[in-house]
């Protein structure tokens, strides 16, 4: 056997986390002793070195050639390192096993002073780490739940009718004052203490008055202005506007309108059944589409608005405790998610600090959901079948030209697939918990739930 290796640094070992801190003590938290042994961290050494020898390039020397005394000299410290955090992660492996633990979370962890080889390096360390609570089943009957139900009518049809059709409204050039429908063409510039700022200023720019596009101040002054009028005015900027720098500022802007166009709405008739896509019934045939499309997504959202009174119904009741670094984990990846939505809609995500802590709440509460749905979805047998699936997929493929072709898409989609199966797991805890809380159905209009939900 060749001479002991120079000391190494155990805190760098990458493969598991090393400090000196420690956890603040909980029910969850768990400590637990790795003793390792010198003759193992030796013969990994070995292999290490052995590893390194087939790429090393030393001068004098082949690569895979290199005498294991001479790679010991060049790099026996990082060998050794690296051969402690193997045989340290084996040995916290099987401590896990055989104490039969679940961790939560990467482990803390730190060495001991007694105990050591030759080199006086350790030999024996300990790991605090979080384990994963034991999840009590909800007692059901305990549960309280509001069930959302909302009935279509004819008026809501002739409602969604009367959207359609303002979505294929045409403009028209009148010669009068601008009011609220109608569009406007005109040229914008903003100031903010005198200076133009950043988006400020735009020619050409068109607008519908009064359908909340833009901010009420701006809204107001266009209103009964006429072709080639001019108007200076001031706009109040809300506290919470998307631009920081305009964020609860007040801005001086000069408006010239150059057209006031008057709205026309297409006539409800076979032509316009056309626009849509029906060639064949007209619009008798356009209203009966539009009809199951209603009643369709009206089902989908009361049965999303139960699952959530059901959700909420279940983590009020729990009362486990939960692992912090689950916790935090959940928090960070809030706070990513966040940065990047910020980021998709153009907005400078270096002004706007998001530290995790912002979401641990939030988090809390989405820990505890999913491992209780977990729990009981374990415990009850609720994993989706694959009839549950492909009734699930069933139902998404109403929505396109071609349902069966999309089923077939869809089942040979992992991510698709996976989408399905996580609506039907969530749907069989959420039937599990009616089938004996105490449930309160609870009326809603279809404009009420639309706005809602929304």
């Amino acid at each position: 056997m060749f001479t002991p290796f120079a000391p190494f640094n155990y805190e760098q070992i990458g493969c598991i986390s090393m400090t000196t801190e420690t956890t603040a003590a909980s029910s969850l938290e768990r400590r637990i002793t790795l003793q390792l042994s010198s003759e193992d961290i030796e013969q990994a050494t070995v292999r290490q070195l052995q590893q390194m020898g087939r790429k090393a390039k030393l001068p004098g020397f082949r690569p895979g050639k290199i005498p294991l005394k001479v790679l010991e000299q060049s790099f026996g410290a990082q060998a050794r390192s690296e051969a402690l955090g193997d045989v340290l992660s084996k040995v916290y492996a099987e401590q896990l096993a055989a104490q039969k633990l679940k961790p939560a979370g990467p482990p803390k962890i730190a060495p001991l002073k007694e105990g050591g080889d030759a080199t006086g390096q350790p030999l024996a360390f300990e790991a605090t780490l979080e384990v994963y609570p034991e999840v009590p089943l909800p007692n059901r009957a305990s549960l309280s739940v509001q069930r959302t139900v909302c009935e279509v009518t004819a008026a809501d049809l002739d409602k969604t009718m009367q959207t359609l059709q303002k979505q294929r409204v045409l403009y028209n050039k009148v010669d009068r004052a601008a009011q609220p429908d109608d569009q406007v063409l005109i040229d914008f510039e903003g100031k903010l203490d005198g200076e133009v700022f950043d988006g400020g200023k735009a020619d050409g720019f068109e607008f519908v008055v009064g359908n909340g596009s833009m901010l009420e101040d701006f809204d107001q002054a266009v209103r009964g202005m006429a072709a080639g009028d001019t108007k200076t005015f001031t706009v109040q900027f809300p506290e919470n506007y998307h631009a920081t720098n305009l964020a609860g500022k007040a801005a001086e802007f000069t408006v010239k309108l150059h057209e006031t166009r008057e709205a026309k709405l297409p006539a409800l008739d076979d032509e316009f059944a056309k626009a849509f896509g029906v060639t064949e019934g007209g619009m008798e045939k356009l209203r009966q589409d539009v009809e199951k499309n209603l009643r369709r997504e009206v089902a989908t959202r009361c049965k999303n608005k139960t699952k959530r009174a059901v959700m909420d119904a279940l983590v009020e009741q729990a009362g486990f405790e939960l692992p912090t670094a689950l916790v935090q984990a959940e928090s960070e990846r809030m706070s990513d998610e966040m940065r990047q939505q910020m980021a998709s809609r153009g907005m400078k995500v270096d002004q706007a600090p998001l530290p995790p802590d912002l979401f641990k709440n939030q988090a809390a509460k989405r820990v505890k959901l999913g491992l209780l749905v977990g729990e009981i979805v374990s415990k009850e047998n609720l994993n989706p079948s694959e009839e549950g699936i492909r009734e699930m997929l069933a139902e998404m493929a109403q929505a396109y030209e071609n349902p069966e072709e999309f089923i077939r898409w869809a089942m040979s989609n992992k991510e698709r697939r996976s989408e399905a199966q996580a609506v039907v797991l969530e749907d069989n805890v959420v039937n599990w918990v009616l089938k004996e809380a105490e449930v309160e159905d609870k009326a809603v209009d279809v404009e009420s739930l639309i706005k809602e939900t929304e």
